[in-house]
């Protein structure tokens, strides 16, 4: 059996925990959020965190349940209008909160995972998103800059998965989940199916196994649906 494979979440997070650390959590709204991570993650009682993510969940699914223990410092995020939580520790000053354009927080991942440090873009120019950062003009038009994105750890949920840690999304579950497997210092991932290697088609990987450093056997998955919509 690979060094990399793990029997659960929690033997997979061993050892790499540790107090006001920074995590990077995959996954766009309910969609491809690595679940067992994140229980584990919350079961372990870690605190002071910084959490890099899309958006916090919902109240009582996803890393809300970790808003839930006040775990969480600081969210670096895009959306986090579905979790009445997070605003009402934002609005009584016990939650950070840094706002990101949503490209912006996409790029900022990739570009970390790329080792490239910072990066110009158009996005923000001219409102509170760009207070405070440099900006520069390139052909006739103003650019600010935003710095990369990394984290002491990455967790991220992927649909199937080989020993060595090669993994394969599946449509929209896809999301934030590549950018972040890059950008971790250390990458955990959860998948919904393990195989040998060899298994898996190389040109369909999506997240090559030299960036994940643990990969699990999920033993469960809710698959909640945030906003349920249906033809008439």
């Amino acid at each position: 059996m690979s060094k990399k494979v793990c029997s659960d979440a929690k033997t997979a997070l061993q050892g790499l925990l540790f107090d006001g650390m920074t995590i990077m959590a995959g996954g766009f709204g309910l969609c491809g959020i690595p679940e067992n991570l994140i229980l584990a993650v919350r079961d372990s009682g870690v605190k002071n965190l910084t959490v890099i993510s899309n958006n916090c969940g919902v109240d009582d699914f996803g890393l809300g349940l970790m808003l839930q223990t006040r775990q969480i410092k600081k969210m670096i995020s895009s959306y986090v209008g579905e979790n009445a939580t997070f605003a009402k520790q934002f609005l009584d000053g016990e939650l950070e909160l840094e706002f990101n354009p949503q490209g912006t927080l996409a790029e900022r991942c990739r570009a970390g995972g790329a080792g490239i440090p910072a990066f110009f873009t158009k996005t923000g120019v001219g409102t509170v998103v760009a207070d405070g950062k440099e900006t520069r003009v390139f052909n006739g038009e103003t650019y600010v800059m935003e710095t990369a994105l990394v984290a002491d750890l990455s967790i991220v949920k992927a649909w199937r998965g080989d020993r060595n840690g090669n993994l394969v999304y599946r449509r929209t579950a896809r999301n934030f989940n590549p950018p972040m497997a890059m950008a971790g210092k250390v990458t955990v991932a959860e998948v919904e199916e393990l195989v040998d290697v060899g298994k898996l088609d190389p040109n369909y990987i999506h997240t090559p196994g030299i960036y994940v450093q643990r990969v699990l056997q999920g033993p469960r998955y809710e698959k909640r649906i945030e906003r349920r919509t249906v033809r008439k």
